[in-house]
């Protein structure tokens, strides 16, 4: 016989024990009915998982926003279950647990501090993986929350590849379902996280990579007004070429083409191909090794059909407009982000040396082929120093995808930032060099969000103790830098014996340097900065809707035996005409 023995507490729930098992719990009364979740006691917090905070749509209607979530009468066991979405099988076999794929996958985790206080800080993490891979539940951050127990923890799956950012503009692909999920999860978090003893009205969204990039979005989202107040920013920003597709009606008929799909003439008889095709199919490619620094789906400007439009502006003209939520910014990334495509070295640098204008980024429209020749051996020329790409100049690699996919975009939006009023953005670069060598011994640096690993709890929960003293010192700095920034909004508030940390102006500056020493610096990247400026301002392409259905589209197939980018197939003139 079971007896489960509850008391009242803090105003947040009911904590239970039950007596077979002496496993105590905490039921908490959500909107949608009574969750329990376990003490983790290793942690000292109370874990939720899988609690549906949204409903995905099935079938055809699979690409439109979420739907609202069930409701219980029982009460809903949040147990461990290690459910994704639809996403590459090959890729996420790689992740560190076990994973059950799952259409039905738009559910929350909830970790909240065994504590008595109450009106909690609430921080929201955005996992990234490309905006193709991953789930809520590999980013935990225990050992931050332990610091004062003053923070609950909130991640969460969303859609992700061709399934949440698909956007042909239409009434059933109007595009952005991903976001508008991640939308509808900071909707949950106000209605519901009092429940759970945090405050609605302290909450602190975070993410790394495409999270990142998805934070700095929903900074710009309209839809997102209001449902949190301060954003911290792990290596990715809206700029990027791979945070916004630029041309998405193309994108669809380029994928549509490689799936050796043909028989369509206009966007619906398209959109109906991609309705009528299994999520397994759609998801086939993992859109990690494109060469055009994207990864081919990702939030998209939408055309404003007045149903609920996440974007419907380019991230650039809404930062000029300075029409966006001025919000407190942890705003940042590692001196080698570039270290994400060190994998592909040995194929790309033969591949650079041959046509290095293959390796353009997407947001760059160059009128010919002649001068898109030029500016791409404009740019190897100040990477590579008039030599070949190879073993010898690797740190050219590093540093040209450092500054193509993460540096460079985020340190143009900090500018526009600082001119649009946004006098609360601190800026740090993260160059801790860890001890993990690299099969070049002269390149060592932080890997792609190394700040997030060293804040995170480890993913195979290896002990810390078996770290160096040094990292273990890191590792604690940026912790209390961060949970400093989500009490406070400053992640040196006065009084802390850190360095005095002063928000970054239009120039880039101050930031501060993450390292061995915690310093304070002035203008970060400047020539290297400097350099795209020139390049950008004269061939930016911005992101554009896509066009009214009423078109008429003729689709392209690549050429056979190649592995042709998308620029190379727009190149090649995809037409449109009007019926």
């Amino acid at each position: 016989m079971v007896i489960r023995l509850c008391v009242v507490v803090c105003a947040v729930g009911f904590l239970c024990v039950t007596a077979d098992s002496d496993e105590e719990s905490l039921d908490v009364k959500t909107a949608q009915g009574v969750v329990r979740g376990r003490l983790q006691p290793f942690e000292d917090l109370y874990a939720f998982y899988n609690i549906p905070y949204a409903t995905a749509p099935r079938g055809e209607h699979k690409f439109k926003a979420p739907l609202p979530p069930p409701k219980w009468p029982d009460t809903y066991e949040s147990l461990k279950k290690n459910v994704v979405c639809p996403q590459n099988k090959a890729v996420y076999k790689l992740l560190p647990e076990p994973l059950v794929m799952d259409e039905d996958c738009l559910l929350a985790n909830v970790f909240v501090p065994r504590t008595t206080q109450k009106d909690l800080s609430v921080l929201v993490y955005v996992h990234g993986g490309a905006f193709s891979i991953g789930y809520g539940k590999i980013n935990r951050g225990s050992q931050l929350m332990k610091i004062k127990k003053d923070v609950i923890m909130v991640t969460f799956n969303y859609r992700l590849g061709v399934h949440g950012f698909l956007c042909l503009g239409t009434k059933d692909i109007p595009g952005n379902a991903g976001m508008k999920d991640q939308v509808a999860l900071l909707r949950w978090v106000q209605n519901n996280i009092a429940s759970f003893g945090g405050n609605h009205e302290d909450v602190t969204l975070a993410g790394s990579s495409t999270g990142s990039a998805s934070v700095d979005l929903l900074v710009l989202s309209k839809s997102a007004e209001g449902l949190f107040h301060k954003v911290i920013l792990e290596s990715g920003g809206s700029l990027a070429a791979f945070a916004v597709q630029r041309d998405p009606l193309q994108i669809a008929k380029y994928h549509a083409s490689k799936l050796n799909f043909t028989n369509f003439h206009d966007i619906h008889t398209l959109e109906d191909l991609y309705k009528r095709t299994s999520l397994e199919l759609l998801t086939s490619d993992s859109f990690f090794d494109r060469p055009d620094s994207t990864f081919l789906f990702s939030p998209c400007v939408e055309r404003n059909t007045g149903d609920g439009a996440f974007l419907t502006e380019s991230p650039l003209t809404i930062l000029k407009k300075g029409s966006y939520q001025k919000l407190p910014m942890l705003y940042g990334f590692t001196s080698m982000e570039g270290l994400l495509r060190i994998d592909y070295f040995d194929i790309w640098k033969h591949k650079m040396n041959d046509k290095f204008s293959d390796f353009l980024p997407a947001d760059l429209k160059i009128p010919s082929v002649e001068e898109r020749e030029e500016v791409a051996k404009t740019i190897k020329s100040f990477y590579f120093d008039n030599k070949p790409v190879g073993e010898h100049t690797v740190l050219g690699f590093i540093n040209f995808f450092t500054d193509v996919l993460f540096t460079y975009p985020m340190l143009k939006a900090l500018q526009l930032y600082a001119e649009g009023g946004n006098n609360q953005v601190y800026l740090y670069e993260y160059n801790f060099l860890i001890n993990d060598s690299l099969p070049y011994p002269h390149v060592r640096g932080p890997d792609h969000c190394a700040q997030s690993t060293a804040w995170l709890d480890n993913l195979n929960y290896r002990s810390e103790s078996l770290e160096s003293k040094n990292y273990q010192k890191m590792r604690s700095i940026v912790r209390e830098l961060w949970h400093n920034f989500i009490k406070t909004g400053k992640p040196v508030p006065e009084g802390s014996s850190l360095p005095t940390w002063p928000p970054a102006g239009m120039d880039k500056s101050p930031h501060m340097k993450l390292g061995e020493k915690v310093e304070l610096h002035g203008v970060l990247l400047e020539e290297r900065t400097r350099f795209w400026d020139d390049i950008y301002q004269k061939y930016y392409r911005d992101a554009v809707p896509p066009p009214s259905p009423g078109q008429t589209i003729v689709p392209i197939e690549p050429m056979s035996g190649t592995t042709e980018t998308i620029y190379g197939f727009l190149e090649r003139n995809v037409r449109l005409k009007k019926e």
